[in-house]
């Protein structure tokens, strides 16, 4: 009985064996094996090499981070404006405006000749003699008049830039001030009309809310009335030919994370990865031979997650550019490159704008690696792939082979039969 319970088992066997004696080797089987064995090593070279490939999926999914806050890291050079007629404005769409930034923000004066650092030329707001600060310093109880502007909290304007914000906060320009106390005893004139014919170069960072909205380079001091800005400029420099031309050198945008450049830590295969080895606006020139030229660069800024296998994940953010150039010498009025007539709706100011727009999408990139299993699977797939049709071709081969000799020895065979000529027919 159980002889007869195994005996039916083996008849499900898959892998009948053939006895030694009946298997036929031939060089035709013998170059079909060292063909397989070739195309077996190759292919499983190949999807070794894919398994230890680290891909990259990409997906684009809704940006739902909130109260997030960027920072943009700038670097650029005004080779026609003095460092003292440059201001840096940020504004957005939320309605926060923000003047005159000097914080992590460093101006460097340039020679107007060689374009070259000046020697100590690091431009500080407050150009008050050393002198007169000691003066001011022992002069207990002095309170400086602000000659009828918009006296800041202490109610008092010590120096003369304290003065000029006092005019550009009550909306005067600032035009005469040989007559303020204040910089006549610093020298203010004469120092100014010595940097006139300077350049700048500007650097630094600021911190603005991922919110649309815009960075300027501006000349003069900016001041509100009735929305939106309007710039005074220094009435006794405004026909000194400063140009607006200028070199970004590098314009990156980071995540703000406790003053803190989460992209400047990504390694630099992830970079290349992502594609920020180098940002849209590095080494960009711009050149204008026109005092009243407007320079627009309007950048679309986009979240970039990433996610490697060891688990870390990466923030940035990329953004691509176009620019725009507008001659305000045209006023409002002017023709395209095309010939046509076109009208701007609300006249500009000379500088170069930044304008920022936030995408409400987020791009993730996840590394991923192929799995143990899919490896398997695979080379079980080669492996049975390649025996299978190497054991189809070789049968047809054989097969073929075997006709052919069958019908080479029968027409053999034909021609060996001796020659018998056909019986004679009697006639009557």
């Amino acid at each position: 009985m159980a002889l007869g319970v195994f005996g039916a088992f083996k008849g499900i066997d898959a892998f009948g064996r053939t006895s030694e004696d009946v298997k036929v080797k031939t060089r035709t089987g013998a170059f079909l094996t060292l063909i397989s064995a070739f195309f077996i090593a190759t292919f499983t070279f190949i999807e070794f090499m894919d398994f230890r490939r680290v891909g990259v999926d990409t997906a684009i999914v809704v940006d739902r981070s909130r109260g997030e806050k960027l920072q943009v890291v700038f670097n650029i050079t005004f080779p026609r404006v003095p460092c003292f007629l440059l201001n840096l404005d940020v504004t957005d769409i939320s309605g926060d405006v923000v003047r005159e930034i000097t914080h992590h923000v460093v101006k460097t004066r340039l020679d107007p000749a060689a374009h070259q650092p000046i020697p100590d030329g690091i431009y500080r707001t407050d150009l008050k003699s050393d002198l007169s600060k000691q003066l001011t310093a022992t002069s207990k109880g002095y309170c400086g008049s602000c000659y009828g502007g918009q006296p800041p909290e202490g109610g008092c304007c010590n120096t003369c830039d304290d003065v000029r914000r006092a005019y550009t906060d009550r909306g005067w320009a600032f035009g005469n001030p040989d007559q303020i106390d204040q910089c006549v005893s610093e020298n203010w004139t004469e120092k100014i009309m010595a940097m006139q014919r300077e350049g700048c170069n500007i650097e630094g960072r600021v911190r603005v809310n991922k919110v649309t909205g815009n960075m300027q380079f501006s000349p003069g001091r900016s001041f509100v009335v009735n929305r939106p800005e309007v710039y005074a400029l220094v009435p006794y420099l405004k026909d000194s030919n400063h140009f607006f031309g200028h070199h970004i050198h590098s314009l990156e945008i980071y995540d703000y994370e406790e003053d803190t450049w989460t992209r400047r830590n990504l390694p630099e295969q992830i970079k290349e990865r992502l594609g920020i080895t180098k940002p849209p606006l590095e080494d960009v020139y711009a050149h204008t031979e026109s005092a009243d030229y407007m320079f627009q660069y309007f950048l679309k800024v986009v979240k970039s997650s990433y996610k490697g296998l060891d688990g870390k994940a990466y923030s940035t953010h990329q953004y691509s550019t176009s620019s725009f150039e507008r001659d305000l010498a045209t006023m409002s009025h002017g023709k395209n490159e095309d010939g046509i007539e076109i009208v701007h709706e609300r006249q500009g100011v000379p500088g170069v704008f930044f304008n920022f727009e936030i995408s409400p999408m987020e791009v993730i990139h996840i590394e991923q690696r192929q799995s143990w299993a899919h490896f398997i699977t695979s080379m079980a797939a080669i492996i049975g792939g390649v025996l299978t049709v190497a054991t189809l071709v070789d049968a047809l081969l054989f097969n073929t082979q075997g006709l052919i000799k069958k019908g080479a020895a029968a027409v053999a065979a034909d021609g060996k039969q001796p020659y018998q000529p056909a019986p004679a027919v009697k006639m009557m």
